[in-house]
This record gives C-alpha cells, sequence and structure tokens, in this order.
C-alpha cells in the first residue's frame, strides 16, 4: 500500500453528487463500507487486483440502502493505491455447503499488501489527478 498526496484530503461534500460523478469515472462504492465510514474503489487493472482507494468518514447522516444521499455528508481521507495478490483457481480447503459456496470458493489472499510497481503508483496518480479536477473545480 502507498498512501498518495492529494488535495481531496479532508475534503467535506455531498454523498449524492459525489457518488454520482465518481461512479461516472469507473469507482464503486467498496464492499467493505459501514453506516459511518467506507471507501470508493477503482480498479486499475483488469484482473482486479490493484485498486486506488478513496477512504471517507461520514459527517452527517449514515450510509445505508435507506439513507438519503442529499443529506449524507463525508470527508475525504488520506487516497491510498494497494495490490492483493491471489492464487489462481479454487480453494481446496473451502469449507463446502450450499450456503458457504458463495464466500468460500475462492482463496485468500497471498499477500493483501504486496509491493506495487511504479508505473501502478504512476497510474494510480493520474487518475487522483482527474477526481481532484472534476470534484474539486
Amino acid at each position: 500500500m502507498q498512501t498518495l498526496q492529494s488535495t481531496l484530503e479532508n475534503h467535506e461534500t455531498i454523498m449524492g453528487p459525489v457518488k454520482q460523478e465518481l461512479e461516472e469515472l469507473g469507482f464503486t462504492l467498496g464492499g467493505n463500507w459501514d453506516y459511518d465510514h467506507g471507501y470508493f474503489d477503482y480498479a486499475m487493472d483488469e484482473a482486479n487486483k490493484v485498486f486506488l482507494r478513496l477512504p471517507f468518514n461520514v459527517t452527517a447522516g449514515s450510509l445505508d440502502s435507506e439513507a438519503d444521499g442529499e443529506r449524507t455528508k463525508l470527508k475525504f481521507g488520506t487516497p491510498f493505491v494497494l495490490k492483493h495478490l491471489y492464487n489462481e483457481g479454487l480453494d481446496g480447503e473451502a469449507t463446502i455447503g450450499v450456503a458457504r459456496f458463495v464466500i468460500d470458493q475462492f482463496q485468500s489472499p497471498v499477500n493483501s499488501d504486496a509491493d506495487l510497481a511504479g508505473y501502478e503508483v504512476d497510474q494510480a496518480k493520474q487518475v487522483l489527478r482527474k477526481v481532484e479536477e472534476r470534484l474539486l473545480q
């Protein structure tokens, strides 16, 4: 993982419009959000191993399916880029059963914080600059 300097850090805004803008740039709301914080993720490669991540904390309202995107306010943290390395294929030690199949069929990351190549960091910086231009006009 490598943090990236950004003018986006500490920027406060409203969730609805920002989420829409970021989705147009290819970001998704990461699956590991909670009511008071979350991440916007941008897959930097087709294998979904390298991500630009924009962390945020909710300063008013909350994140959930019932939340009003116009009332939920967020504050961005320090952006970072990270790489996950996985073994390819199915996990031979996965739990068997219909309920567990969807969750446990894939192997755990070999390295959830693998070293990044210089070009991966440069690419993340370029995407981050586009985000800054779009959100901080």
